[in-house]
């Protein structure tokens, strides 16, 4: 038989390979459906276990905004005595990352155990020279999923996770990226919006939870003792627990959160995301929200803000339908609103790393924090009033006559949603 027959008959198995891989990786995506009529800072050991957690009392956070986030977690870092473990989806070499890189090896040198878990994709532009610098100062330094061929089953699964934690008794979790355009006060197109937590109580061990799982499973060590997971008594007022893990066969636990108050709302359902591509059972959701009366809203970035436009064209493939539904729509065209925070009847509110899509949803690896807590939800409330301000709201009559070419690029992005 020719060469040409045997070099098609590879290609074919190459590809009956590669469609196995993606099946067996691929998560199920159940519909979830819950009806209760009980407000929702009355749920929270029912939140935690719909996400296999616990709820946590005791706890004390403090909200950091925009690029003053960086120097309380470098002077934060700077006073680790026993451990520091850093963990992110994107890095980029410049001056925040050589600074904090400065920050993770001083520690080091002074007999810090210093972890620092980076995804291979998010930071493969971390820069030779400032990886270098810290695995010289003692620093380990471990990247996730790189491109290899044992990985080859899970190239599509990145570690979006941002948290910090210091000596096991103080963690950092949120949106902030370690790239400049982080730094600053999102006062201009190239300085970003975030919000992050610096939390203290019990809490802090969930968080440590998640850090050692995605560590184990690339370096396969196991930290223990105080240096980790220290006694933690209650440090303040606020209920709360992590969201992080992705069980077989079942939807990731943040998808669940995230759908689950969408139906437990009863007044209020404020939503601050980047990159906003809901599912239809989530829209509908939202609809029938509406329908009972709740304030639905949604603040992102417009493409003009946005740092990866094809995102947003793909989440305007439904906004009629959500605006059809009642939800309202904000859009903010100055700058990238990065924050990914949901708020609840005003008493409890989710911060972290998911973004509202398929990818945070199915495939990333990421945590958010569920929380009871109205000082918090108001304080949240406050930042979404602050950039609506000067957003633009997307109004019906106008939406659905934009330009055909605009809509063409939003249903053509919207065909690569679960890849974005």
């Amino acid at each position: 038989m020719s060469g040409a027959f045997w070099g098609g008959m590879l290609a074919m198995l190459v590809v009956v390979q590669l469609l196995v891989i993606w099946s067996i990786r691929r998560h199920r995506d159940p519909s979830l459906k819950i009806e209760c009529d009980h407000p929702i800072d009355a749920l929270m050991p029912s939140l935690a276990g719909l996400t296999l957690g616990s709820a946590l009392a005791g706890n004390r956070w403090t909200v950091h905004e925009n690029g003053a986030f960086f120097d309380v977690l470098i002077e934060r870092i700077g006073q680790a005595t026993q451990s520091v473990h850093f963990e992110t989806f994107l890095w980029k070499d410049g001056q925040l990352g050589r600074r904090l890189a400065a920050a993770l090896a001083e520690r080091a040198r002074a007999g810090v155990k210093v972890r620092v878990l980076l995804d291979a994709q998010g930071s493969k532009a971390a820069g030779r020279e400032v990886v270098a610098q810290m695995r010289q100062a003692g620093c380990k330094v471990c990247f996730f999923h790189k491109r290899a061929l044992r990985n080859i089953g899970v190239l599509n699964d990145r570690d979006h996770r941002k948290l910090v934690v210091l000596d096991g008794r103080e963690a950092f979790v949120g949106g902030h990226c370690v790239v400049d355009d982080w730094l600053g006060n999102a006062e201009d197109g190239q300085h970003f919006a975030d919000v992050s937590l610096q939390l203290h109580g019990p809490i802090v061990h969930s968080i440590q939870a998640a850090f050692s799982e995605n560590w184990a499973g690339e370096t396969g060590e196991l930290f223990v003792g105080d240096a980790v997971f220290p006694p933690l008594p209650p440090a303040g007022d606020a209920t709360m627990h992590a969201v992080f893990a992705k069980p077989e066969n079942s939807a990731p636990t943040v998808k669940i959160l995230h759908h689950t108050i969408i139906c437990l709302a009863q007044h209020r359902l404020w939503i601050q995301n980047p990159y906003f591509i809901p599912e239809p059972e989530a829209i509908d959701a939202m609809g029938a929200a509406v329908k009972r009366g709740v304030d639905v809203r949604v603040l992102m970035p417009s493409t003009s803000g946005s740092d990866n436009p094809m995102v947003q064209h793909a989440g305007h493939r439904n906004f009629e339908k959500l605006l059809r539904c009642g939800v309202r729509l904000f859009e903010y065209p100055h700058t990238l609103l990065h924050q990914k925070i949901v708020t609840v009847d005003g008493v409890w509110c989710a911060i972290g790393s998911s973004n509202f899509d398929d990818r945070s949803f199915e495939i990333n690896d990421e945590i958010s924090l569920s929380i009871s807590d109205a000082a918090l939800a108001t304080r949240l409330d406050a930042i979404f009033e602050k950039y609506a301000a000067r957003a633009t709201e997307i109004e019906l009559d106008q939406w659905v006559r934009r330009g055909t070419w605009h809509k063409l690029k939003d249903n053509a992005f919207y065909l690569l949603n679960e890849v974005l």
